[in-house]
């Protein structure tokens, strides 16, 4: 007799308990995963509390069996499968596939007819059994060596059901259960019982007569008001019964034995994981421990029931110390061109480790740890080998994430000069959208290895991997036509960026503190106002008091609640504008705690002790669209509503007596990029003109001359062109605007009746994408759109209105980007003093001594304009100051 432990997975009832569980995810590149993650997310908690001996999974077939053949209507009621589910059943049966988990189907059958039968199969070779499913009807195979799973709320709580637990809940012995289901019938899939009777009053008859049949045979013996429903519908509950009963005898069904369970095939489940971007997964599920034993390594399902990973990259090592060794080595990497560098540092200490990977001809990779800390002798004679390899222009440097390795070096007072291969960059142009872009998982997903986690071997590893990873990237980008985005204006935009966030911004602190009192003693003055308006005092920040003051004391009428009282969130507030003087005071006051808190009080403690500067940190791969993101501080959200937000920008200062700040703004580049992609006749012809194109949208959107539009007219001609890029509703740009809907949408058809170049290329756009999944910009970066494929409406439409955005914005970036680094080489090349020091989305800033204020606007002209030539021209204004405010950035 076999012994052991076999489960047996209900794999239709767990694949749709785990995409209702949780919300639609997708990868960056639109595979929608929620099913797939939450089905492997049940099975490896379950195979590792269980650790079975066996494990099988049934599938329904085809939706027409012998069942329906019986009853038409059976699960009739059902709707159809949605298609976001129905796409991720192929990638279940394949992550089965992976962890060599048998998957079992058969036509005619449903999954539990599959697993009754092996189930009986398995009671007879001593095997106990396990069923996981969703599905009550199961409950009917348990036994003393048959217990069920039942999946209950979400993806991880789970019941199990013994013959004690049947009997207990339902009233009745697990060999009744199908007599029980003939007398209530089972709703869920569309059969009927006998009317009248529910689940008490089932239970009581079966315990009392045993079976349907005998209850059938004795109704005579039956309540007096039982009798007739058990005369009329008997047939209906035999047909019930029937239906619900498990076939346990399934031709040609796999025997047991053939399900035994070896564990996963680990790398072939590490690829798919990393295809789906279970980043969570792979480091619960595949973490690597410190030490491992020699059995542990040999036995692939011992590792994995215990979180054990085999496979991790090993990589060949050498320490170099001698000076004569770093030098042998200096020169056998100039041979080879081309060297990956691994650095380990901070911005404080510069670098504090590195390794050093590099191929001669066709020969396997070179490894070599540099020791940054051991004596004297040998730290300056692995400095001096790693400057000559950063300094050298003629080698290729390849890295992972160079922009903190610029910043590491800058404090030995080098740099790299040929910084050739980012692989961080490169992930994320072939996969936008990530959370992160760390090495770890881009080795993983690239080259389907695990990098050791242990300290001494981390860095050479991650150096070879960096190796490795170039070319594989390289090809792909390559194959996507993405060789100019990557080459031309990512990478050279690493060093640009690194110098810019070294230069850092001077802050004149002194206004910083002056702006914190001035602001201080309005928030105070607001506050007492509104304690008057109120009639006694409260905490203004308190959503609780303030909702007792404004719709009990002050019967303002209510807009919405919370769980805990009213809401006294800003929607709230603004629609209460006007019916009480205290919500103007409550909302500038609110605004202005935020601007305290957040801006003026947050710059102060982000100051640089040492430089005076703000040094914010850019994010280079933080958008999908392609913008830069800023960060400690975020220098691109400064407010400008507000005229004490903008009065915030006095505080940013040139960095020395004599300088000026100036700032260089792109006008209306989104809309000339709209003009550009779409060819639209009318609008190329405004900006070839020159004209306002707001003033000229107005006149043909209200059908009255140029002249006679006025600046309500203009407003609301703004609001439709940048609408149309965000791709706004006609409720949104009522709500924008403060107008009615139905004006909104005779705004926006009379827009796209003048310009019916932006309204097929709108739809152009859009089909495309629905095409191939993803939209691109000018210089062919990439967006991948799960949201297009959606089964809800409102996510679909989320998903037309990024397509369009990112085509639009996404090209922006791609200009302003492009212009930054012909700006950063023209100012390199001529040896000026000016540094660029910010760039807000369409805006570049400088800091330019008096003396080349003059050549530097000539420069940043001349670059900016021929960023990128589209059909229309590009145009920027240009302004100099004592500080950003006074630069004349703000504009209305």
């Amino acid at each position: 007799m076999t012994q052991g432990t076999f489960l047996l997975i209900d794999g239709n009832s767990l694949s749709y308990r785990a995409f209702h569980a949780l919300p639609l995810l997708a990868t960056s590149r639109g595979i929608t995963t929620n099913a797939v993650y939450g089905f492997t997310s049940m099975l490896l908690k379950i195979l590792r509390d269980l650790k079975p001996d066996f494990v099988a999974a049934c599938f329904d077939k085809e939706k027409i069996t012998f069942r329906h053949e019986k009853f038409k209507a059976y699960k009739a009621q059902r709707p159809p499968t949605p298609a976001e589910l129905r796409a991720q059943f192929p990638l279940i049966k394949e992550l089965l596939q992976a962890m060599r988990i048998p998957v079992l189907e058969l036509q005619g059958y449903e999954a539990d007819d599959l697993i009754g039968s092996l189930v009986l199969k398995a009671e007879k070779i001593s095997l106990h059994n396990i069923i996981l499913t969703g599905d009550q009807d199961v409950l009917q195979l348990v036994s003393p060596q048959t217990k069920v799973l039942l999946t209950k709320k979400g993806i991880s709580e789970m019941e199990e059901y013994s013959a004690q637990k049947v009997k207990a809940q339902f009233g009745v012995t697990p060999a009744q259960f199908t007599d029980f289901k003939g007398l209530v019938g089972d709703p869920s899939d569309n059969i009927p019982g006998i009317p009248g009777i529910g689940a008490k009053t089932a239970a009581k008859l079966l315990n009392e007569f045993s079976s349907l049949e005998e209850i059938i045979l004795r109704q005579a013996e039956l309540p007096l008001k039982l009798q007739p429903k058990i005369e009329m519908f008997a047939g209906q509950a035999r047909l019930a019964k029937e239906l619900v009963t498990i076939v346990q005898d399934v031709p040609e069904l796999i025997e047991p034995e053939k399900c035994h369970w070896p564990g996963p095939d680990q790398a072939t489940l590490l690829a798919f994981f990393n295809r789906l971007e279970f980043k969570s997964l792979i480091r619960t599920a595949l973490s690597q421990p410190k030490k491992e034993t020699k059995e542990q390594n040999s036995n692939s399902k011992e590792n994995f029931l215990n979180q054990k990973l085999t496979g991790s990259l090993q990589v060949d090592c050498r320490l170099i110390t001698q000076p004569e060794d770093l030098r042998k080595v200096y020169l056998k990497i100039c041979r080879a061109g081309q060297v990956a560098v691994a650095l380990k540092g901070n911005r404080e200490n510069g670098v504090l480790q590195a390794a050093v990977s590099f191929k001669e001809s066709n020969e396997e990779p070179k490894n070599f740890y540099l020791p940054l800390v051991i004596d004297h002798e040998v730290l300056s004679a692995s400095l001096k080998t790693l400057k000559d390899i950063c300094q050298n222009p003629e080698l290729e440097i390849l890295t992972h994430d160079g922009k903190s390795g610029l910043w590491w070096l800058k404090s030995h007072g080098w740099e790299i000069k040929n910084l050739a291969f980012d692989t961080m960059i490169a992930s994320y142009l072939l996969s936008p959208g990530l959370s992160g872009y760390d090495l770890p998982t881009i080795a993983l997903e690239h080259l389907n290895v695990v990098l050791p986690a242990e300290e001494e071997q981390a860095l050479v590893a991650q150096a070879n991997a960096v190796l490795s990873l170039a070319g594989v990237l390289a090809a792909k980008i390559n194959l996507q036509g993405q060789e100019k985005l990557f080459y031309k204006v990512e990478m050279p935009l690493v060093k640009v960026l690194a110098a810019m966030e070294m230069a850092g911004v001077a802050v004149d602190k002194q206004q910083l503190i002056l702006m914190a009192e001035e602001i201080s003693g309005q928030i105070e003055l607001l506050t007492q106002e509104a304690y008057v308006l109120a009639g006694e005092k409260f905490n203004l920040s308190s959503p609780k008091q303030l909702g007792q003051i404004l719709f009990k004391k002050l019967k303002l009428p209510v807009i919405k609640r919370t769980k805990t009282g009213y809401s006294t969130d800003i929607e709230v507030l603004t629609a209460l504008a006007g019916t009480h003087p205290i919500i103007d005071k409550i909302l500038t006051h609110r605004q202005l705690a935020k601007l305290k808190s957040t801006y003026v009080d947050g710059l102060t403690h982000l100051i640089n002790p040492c430089t005076g500067r703000l040094h914010t940190t850019f994010h280079q791969t933080g958008t999908a669209t392609g913008r830069l993101s800023s960060a400690n501080p975020n220098l691109q959200n400064i407010p400008v509503r507000m005229l004490e937000g903008r009065k915030i920008r006095r505080v940013f200062v040139p960095r020395q007596t004599g300088n000026l700040i100036l700032t260089a703004d792109y006008s209306q580049i989104e809309l000339r990029v709209l003009a550009h992609l779409s060819g639209d006749k009318s609008l190329c012809s405004a900006f070839q003109e020159k004209q306002d194109i707001h003033v000229r949208t107005a006149a043909e959107v209200f059908n009255v001359d140029l002249t006679a539009v006025t600046l309500e007219m203009r407003e609301k001609a703004k609001a439709v062109n940048f609408g149309i890029i965000y791709g706004m509703s006609d409720f949104g740009l009522a709500r924008g605007i403060n107008i009615s809907r139905q004006e909104a949408k005779q705004y926006i058809e009379y827009y796209f009746a003048r310009h019916p170049g932006v309204k097929k290329y709108i739809e152009n756009t859009i089909n495309q994408a629905r095409e191939k999944g993803y939209v691109t910009t000018l210089l062919n970066r990439r967006r991948y759109l799960p949201d297009l494929f959606s089964s809800d409406r409102n996510i679909r439409n989320l998903g037309e209105r990024m397509a369009i955005n990112t085509t639009i914005q996404g090209s922006a970036a791609d200009i302003i980007k492009l212009a930054m680094v012909h700006v950063y080489n023209a100012i390199e090349k001529r040896k000026l003093a000016t540094q660029m020091i910010l760039q807000v989305h369409d805006e570049l800033i400088f800091d330019v001594p008096g003396e080349e204020v003059k050549e530097v606007k000539e420069l940043v002209r001349h670059c900016m304009v021929n960023a990128l030539p589209l059909i229309v021209p590009l145009e920027i204004d240009l302004k100099a100051g004592p500080s950003w405010y006074e630069a004349g950035l703000i504009k209305n």
